[in-house]
């Protein structure tokens, strides 16, 4: 497996977990709930209900533990803030509108 299990708040390892992930599991370091959308291979940003299952039911909130049937962990579902594309586009919308 090229990418393991990390924590999608917080970007701990998550290998000592047993998968599957039970409901209510909690990251071992900041206590975040994992079997959320925000882990799951189907949860994609450019989709309307943010996930990619036709059939599932939409869950409103992405980072609190649910009962969905199609989830699976995704690894690598950690990502850390980008303060330096923050930045940059902060930087953009100032020269855009005539600021600085």
């Amino acid at each position: 497996m090229g990418h393991e299990l990390v924590c999608w708040k917080c970007g701990a390892s998550l290998a000592a977990l047993t998968l599957p992930l039970r409901r209510l599991e909690e990251c071992p370091r900041c206590r975040a709930q994992l079997h959320v959308c925000r882990m799951c291979l189907e949860y994609d940003t450019t989709v309307a209900t943010r996930c990619r299952e036709p059939t599932a039911e939409e869950v409103r909130n992405k980072e609190g533990a649910n009962f969905c049937d199609f989830f699976k962990p995704r690894p690598g579902a950690y990502t850390a803030p980008n303060t330096a594309e923050a930045e940059r586009a902060r930087a953009e919308l100032d020269k855009l509108f005539g600021k600085g």
